[in-house]
């Protein structure tokens, strides 16, 4: 799932779907930042330009290209995306299943043994719940998914009791 950083910030309603409270979808625009820097690094300064013209412009990167080979970008738009190592750079996509392992990590990050108590709280029981949420984030235009996305990628990428319970799970001696 690819989304421009600063799309993060925002602070819309984001969709209700299958139940999932208003903070279940806060936190995985959270833990999409985490992933996509996790994956790809800092977000540069030319980067962040080309993005904040997505967002404006309401287009994706292949919006982008077309305007390019059309002649229609600005030249210090044009100069961003050289700066920032041309599109292949540009792209911030993150799998599903890498997007799955970021939540596990930064869910325990943030409240540690507690984290499986939390997500089961917002109806988060599996990597499944996640696609769920990430899809109904697309459906209301918050992020952008390429061809190759599905929802089936979220499915059984890890048993949510191995994963954050026994994380936590002390041996005996």
């Amino acid at each position: 799932m690819m989304s421009s950083e600063p799309q993060l910030q925002s602070r819309r309603a984001e969709p209700e779907r299958g139940g999932y409270p208003q903070d279940a979808y806060a936190f995985v625009l959270e833990v999409l930042g985490f992933a996509v820097e996790r994956v790809h690094g800092p977000l540069t300064t030319a980067q962040a330009l080309v993005a904040q013209y997505m967002a404006h412009e309401n287009i994706d990167l292949q919006g982008v290209l077309e305007r390019r080979e059309e002649g229609r970008l600005d030249p210090a738009l044009c100069q961003a995306i050289e700066e920032a190592g041309g599109f292949d750079k540009l792209n911030r996509h993150v799998s599903g299943v890498e997007l799955c392992w970021a939540m596990r990590d930064f869910a325990l990050l943030r409240w540690g043994a507690l984290a499986s108590v939390v997500l089961r709280a917002w109806g988060i029981t599996q990597t499944a719940d996640l696609g769920n949420l990430v899809f109904a984030l697309i459906e209301a235009g918050r992020l952008q998914k390429q061809s190759h996305d599905h929802l089936e990628d979220f499915h059984d990428v890890f048993d949510f009791k191995e994963a954050l319970d026994d994380a936590f799970r002390v041996e005996s001696l």
